[in-house]
Parts: C-alpha cells; sequence; structure tokens
C-alpha cells in the first residue's frame, strides 16, 4: 500500500472517530464540533479577506523568523564549529540562553519593542535559531580528521578546505536544522499572536473567536489551517532535501540538538 494511501486511510479514521465522539454526546458540540460542522465553516473562512489576512499575516512572519534564523545560525554555526577557544568562551552564554522558553519572554518583549508583528518575528527567531546552529556544530565536530589532513596536504589554505570539504559535509546538517526549525518559528509565531495580544495573526484570530458564543467550529478551523501549513512546509523541506541531498541521509535525522 503507498504511503500516500495509508495516510488518507489514517486521516479519515481519525475524522471518523472525531465525529462519532462529537455526535455520540460524549463531549457537548459547542466543547468539540464534529469535522462536519468545523470543515464547512473553514470553507466559508477561506472566502473571507479577513481570515486571509490573518493567515497570510502569519506566515509572512514566519518566513521573516525563519529568513533572519538562518542569517544568524549558519554564521555563527560555522565560526562556533571550526574556532573551539571560542566555543567554549560563549558555551555558558549559550547554554544559559537556549532552556528558556519564548513565550516567558514575552513580558519583556512587550515592554521593550510593543507587541506587534515585531515581537512575533523575535521569539520566533529567539526559538528557531538552536536546532541550525547546533547541527552545524555537530556537522563540523563529525567531519573525519583525515579528510582535513589530506585536503591541508595539498597545499590548500583555510578558506579553501573550508569551502571544499566542511561546507558540503555540513550542508546536510543545515538543512535538517533549517526544517526543524521551521516548525518551530512557525509554533512560536502563533503562540506568541496569540499570548502577546497581537492585532492580526491566525493565532489573534483563535483568541478572539475563543471569547464568542459557540466559537469553538472556529477555534478549531484556525488550528486546522496551522495544521496544514505546517504539514506542507515540512513535507515540502523534506522532499526538497532529499532531491537536493539525495547522497546523504542527513536530512532524515529529526534531531541532532
Amino acid at each position: 500500500m503507498r504511503p500516500v494511501i495509508r495516510n488518507l486511510i489514517g486521516l479519515a479514521g481519525f475524522l471518523l472517530l472525531w465525529e462519532g465522539v462529537s455526535q455520540s454526546g460524549l463531549v457537548s458540540k459547542n466543547s468539540l464540533p464534529p469535522p462536519s460542522v468545523v470543515f464547512p465553516r473553514l470553507v466559508e473562512l477561506l472566502g473571507e479577506t479577513s481570515f486571509i489576512r490573518d493567515v497570510i499575516a502569519t506566515v509572512l512572519a514566519w518566513l521573516i523568523a525563519l529568513g533572519i534564523a538562518i542569517a544568524i545560525a549558519v554564521p555563527a554555526g560555522l565560526l562556533l564549529g571550526s574556532m573551539p577557544w571560542l566555543r567554549s568562551s560563549t558555551r555558558s552564554l549559550i547554554e544559559f540562553i537556549r532552556p528558556i522558553p519564548p513565550v516567558a519572554l514575552i513580558p519583556l518583549i512587550i515592554m521593550t519593542i510593543g507587541s506587534g508583528p515585531e515581537a512575533k518575528i523575535t521569539l520566533a527567531v529567539l526559538a528557531s535559531v538552536w536546532p541550525i546552529l547546533f547541527n552545524i556544530i555537530y556537522a563540523l565536530d563529525d567531519i573525519d580528521p583525515l579528510l582535513l589532513d589530506t585536503a591541508r596536504s595539498f597545499g590548500n589554505k583555510r578558506a579553501r578546505v573550508l569551502a571544499t570539504v566542511a561546507l558540503p559535509h555540513v550542508a546536510p546538517f543545515a538543512f535538517t536544522g533549517i526544517r526543524l526549525s521551521a516548525a518551530i518559528a512557525l509554533i512560536v509565531t502563533v503562540s506568541t499572536e496569540y499570548l502577546a495580544g497581537s492585532e492580526i495573526g491566525v493565532g489573534a484570530f483563535i483568541i478572539d473567536v475563543y471569547t464568542t458564543v459557540s466559537g469553538m467550529d472556529e477555534v478549531l478551523a484556525g488550528t486546522i489551517v496551522i495544521g496544514v501549513i505546517g504539514y506542507l512546509v515540512n513535507e515540502g523541506l523534506e522532499k526538497l532535501g532529499k532531491r537536493v541531498f539525495h547522497w546523504s541521509d542527513t536530512t532524515r535525522v529529526e534531531a541532532l540538538s
């Protein structure tokens, strides 16, 4: 059975179970509307300009955050991975900042830069920079020293060794980090939208309709949209990674940090 067919069967089974639980009365329909209610409402929302604007705002903030995270993590990872003394000097600072949950910084971010798009972008960058950074550092540590010594023995300078030996080895690991960071950035972006009181975005839409009477169908519809976006992003990046780095199985590693 092809993977697509198996996935569709699993999805159909989940929707049938959801419909059955809601229709049976085990859970109130106001608390858990059935798919037969949620999906028609989702179709209606996709025809509303305001909802489309919220989706675009979320996706745009996510893209900006991911781009900034890549721009920061790639050079930082190369520096820290190739200079052990620099990594030792910054280890305490990195290990202090890395475990801090981004949502715990929401009050600080709101006080300093406000609750606009800058807040969710900043927090998404802070959360998504680490997988890329540590995957690159891991990749540089994983290079066979014999390869480096061989390249140097032919008279290649440090920059050429980095370009011809290190970067090809690092690239699949960095791409895996980007795929992980893409999901993290989306999660933090939406979370910040409804925790920081953003005026626009899917997260802001969800928190607004949650406070209305019988608004759970719209809450679930918004949640489904985010889930679909996340799924498409992950699937797209995974297929791209397998095509570009078909010679490596690194892009299938779920986490290296």
